[in-house]
């Protein structure tokens, strides 16, 4: 027993399950709006709940452990990442591929249980989910396909209620994936040393920590403006829009944090975004 729970507390460590806040209130948030325009009403049904969130949970897995899994050449060698549970031996490689593989086939069968374009789906967004991982190594270009996987979450809440991708869920989409994007400039600053000697493709080795600041702050003011247009495009309220604006504030000063002292990237980047997401969904809610 005391082994199974040690195991269980490692997959935890490897995939830091609670950064699932990051992407859970978007895929809440489209399927609230969805569902207000099909059904009159933001409430979908606990059917569609409990799917949803073995969706999300099983493709963050996924995606988490492939990216251990694939990067564990270049984590064992960097000093913040050398004592992830898939670099020191708690986890062999042979048990994470079991577990890619296991949540890949829970994501499968459970779009298939929600509806046809959930399951047809289902294959382009794992590829998309697992290109993060590779895409680093030939292209800069890699913040903005993280941005991606995590900005599928809205469209994939709009298919599970309305087998549709209507046009504000790919805007919400592109509003996650600069807001994505952005904090993982910010992130990636702590690794801009060891992506120059490594080869590593990333904005901050290449063109240095003030251009990666600057471009940092042009994708969030894509999110936010992309935001705009969501609320926009589906009809909603003053409260909808309050609630982005308020977003634009935390950004800012997320921003203003790490201009000012370098050393609370974390802070700035786990803190200040998780409690964006949950905003954002609840002024969404309010307005519905």
């Amino acid at each position: 027993m005391q082994k199974f729970l040690t195991t269980l507390k490692d997959i935890g460590e490897l995939i830091v399950f609670k950064h699932s806040i990051f992407a859970l209130p978007f895929i809440f948030t489209a399927m609230i709006v969805a569902s207000k325009q099909i059904n009159n009403s933001a409430w979908f049904g606990w059917k569609l709940l409990i799917l949803g969130i073995i969706c999300a949970v099983s493709a963050r897995n996924f995606a988490m452990a492939f990216n251990r899994y694939m990067d564990e050449d270049i984590d064992k060698l960097n000093p913040r990442t050398a004592n992830r549970p898939s670099v020191d031996g708690r986890i062999g490689r042979g048990n994470l591929l079991v577990f890619i593989i296991a949540n890949a086939a829970i994501f499968v069968i459970v779009a298939w249980l929600i509806n046809d374009l959930a399951f047809w789906l289902s294959f382009p967004i794992l590829i998309i989910l697992g290109g993060y991982s590779l895409f680093k190594r030939f292209s800069e270009l890699a913040h903005l396909v993280l941005g991606l996987s995590l900005g599928l979450a809205p469209i994939a809440g709009a298919v599970a209620i309305s087998a549709s991708i209507p046009l504000w869920s790919a805007l919400l989409c592109l509003g996650v994936m600069f807001w994505v994007a952005g904090f993982d400039l910010l992130y990636s600053l702590q690794d801009m040393e060891f992506d120059k000697q490594k080869g590593l493709f990333s904005i901050p080795s290449i063109y240095g920590q003030k251009a990666t600041m600057f471009i940092s702050a042009l994708f969030h003011v894509n999110a936010v403006l992309f935001w705009l247009l969501f609320a926009w495009a589906a009809n909603l309220g003053l409260w909808a829009f309050i609630g982005v604006i308020l977003s634009a504030v935390i950004l800012f000063a997320e921003h203003k944090i790490v201009r000012k002292d370098f050393s609370k990237i974390d802070r700035a980047f786990f803190t200040l975004n998780g409690y964006l997401g949950i905003m954002f969904f609840i002024f969404i809610w309010i307005d519905l």
